[in-house]
């Protein structure tokens, strides 16, 4: 009997299999932010995010799901719970920006709106480069600390382009008194530099858990 009951329990790897799933969600739906503002396909890749942004919820209900069913978790459940909270924040601000960008018809973006979302690309990616190396966290922790240093490093650099595109928009749309272009714009912005900031609390997510089991 017991042992049909721990086959109905959710095993310990596939905490890392569900981890796994959301990355690839998050890395989709940044490339589809960084495609839509290069001008590729803006309302194709806006849906393209909704629909990502609804598979990463149902993951994020599944892991904590099986949080409360474990009796064996790779590492602390709280950790587990703050974790994918964080990913799946920084995947649901992508979306938020995606209804901005649709209530206002946006459909071509500034230059350095494209850099920050060259950088969410590269943030994405590191996020799914560490998420498999929790499977041997010790062994992994130097790598891990790596990633997560670089994670903070493109996030300061958002930050740059973030204050320096609402400059920008201030020199463009001051002058004329143009203060719908400037409130859209600066509403952009700060929505992708919340992205951004969203990742940088996942990679202090990895990093606590670096330090706690070390």
């Amino acid at each position: 009997m017991m042992s049909i009951f721990r086959k109905l329990m959710p095993r310990e790897d596939k905490f890392l299999d569900m981890f796994c799933q959301h990355s690839k969600t998050v890395v989709g739906a940044a490339e589809a932010l960084n495609d839509l503002l290069h001008g590729k396909d803006v309302s194709g890749n806006c849906q393209r995010i909704v629909t990502l942004e609804n598979e990463a919820d149902d993951i994020t209900r599944e892991v904590l799901l099986a949080v409360r069913l474990s009796f064996i978790t790779p590492f602390d459940r709280g950790d587990i719970k703050d974790l994918i909270q964080s990913m799946d924040d920084a995947i649901d601000m992508m979306h938020k920006t995606v209804k901005t960008i649709r209530l206002f018809e946006k459909s071509s973006f500034d230059p350095l709106m494209q850099q920050m979302g060259e950088e969410i690309v590269q943030a994405a990616h590191l996020i799914a480069e560490a998420i498999p190396l929790l499977d041997k966290v010790g062994s992994n922790a130097q790598r891990l600390a790596a990633i997560t240093e670089e994670i903070t490093r493109v996030e300061g650099r958002s930050d740059d382009l973030h204050d320096q595109g609402l400059k920008d928009l201030f020199h463009q749309h001051g002058a004329s008194g143009n203060a719908m272009a400037y409130m859209i714009g600066s509403e952009i912005y700060g929505e992708l530099e919340k992205v951004l900031d969203r990742f940088e609390d996942v990679a202090n997510e990895i990093s606590g858990i670096v330090i706690e089991n070390v």
